[in-house]
């Protein structure tokens, strides 16, 4: 069954917001970057049926515009931005509070500034670069990465993109998703995360002991299908660093829209275990 969603949109500084709310209950909060709230949708409507369940996009992707296009959409921004979305509901603090890749560092972000806004926060494979031994290659091979996009060469960027993060596919469906026609759209929410967002997320470096000495509970989730991908070492490292166990979801990097009803399951689960 589909929920259905309240759209509306939050002024907030610079930006202008584009959220949906779906069900009752306590809120739960689902966050991405540099996707869209679109990737979120059979995941909400299956814990609308007793949550309330917000979703956004994040600031410079789709419907949420920025007044600033050159201005660089940090992790500090999107958690502030959170953190204005959960104020403005107005419904008390967030259950849970669930990021993937990037929207996984804009909640790390958001339990440093804000720890009383969630109960529990959930990072799901945040790429957090500078906390693994390589982390000079990869910083360096993010930038060559972005010069080849702004050059005039998006494929080669997805390709090398591919390889950075450790995540097998054929050049034949690299080239099928990023080397055709696309939308208007879709080709500026790639530049604007090429030019403003990707360098900030992987650069982000979190402070551990605010976050191990914080209320909100942390989880650092991981695919059970991502072995051996650059986010499995990253998020491996951050549960080193915060004294914790990794925890296990289904499928892999994008595990929530893969596979959305084992995804509800397994998350019910650990809300539960909170």
């Amino acid at each position: 069954m589909t929920e259905t969603a309240t759209t509306a949109t939050l002024r907030v500084p610079d930006a202008l917001l584009h959220y949906e709310v779906r069900g009752r209950g306590p809120l739960v909060v689902l966050a991405a970057a540099p996707m869209d709230a679109r990737s979120f949708e059979p995941l909400a409507d299956l814990l609308a049926a007793d949550h309330t369940v917000l979703t956004t996009d994040p600031r410079g992707i789709y419907r949420s515009q920025v007044d600033d296009p050159d201005a660089d959409a940090t992790p500090e921004l999107r958690a502030d931005d959170l953190a204005r979305l959960i104020r403005h509901l107005d419904v008390g603090p967030a259950a849970a509070v669930l990021g993937s890749s990037g929207g996984a560092v804009s909640v790390l972000a958001l339990a440093q500034a804000h720890p009383g806004l969630a109960r529990t926060v959930i990072a799901h494979e945040p790429p957090l670069d500078q906390l693994v031994a390589d982390r000079e290659d990869l910083l360096r091979r993010t930038d060559e990465m972005v010069a080849t996009y702004l050059s005039g060469d998006p494929l080669g960027a997805w390709r090398q993109f591919m390889a950075i993060a450790d995540i097998a596919m054929p050049d034949e469906v690299v080239e099928q998703m990023f080397g055709g026609e696309r939308s208007a759209q879709d080709l500026a929410d790639e530049r604007f995360q090429y030019e403003h967002m990707l360098r900030p997320t992987v650069r982000w470096v979190p402070d551990l002991d605010a976050l191990r000495s914080a209320s909100t509970r942390i989880v650092v989730g991981i695919g059970e299908d991502s072995g051996g991908e650059l986010c499995e070492r990253t998020s491996e490292a951050l549960a080193r660093g915060l004294g914790v166990e990794p925890t296990r979801f289904p499928g892999g990097h994008v595990g929530f829209a893969e596979d959305p009803r084992r995804f509800a399951v397994r998350l019910r689960e650990v809300l539960g275990e909170g």
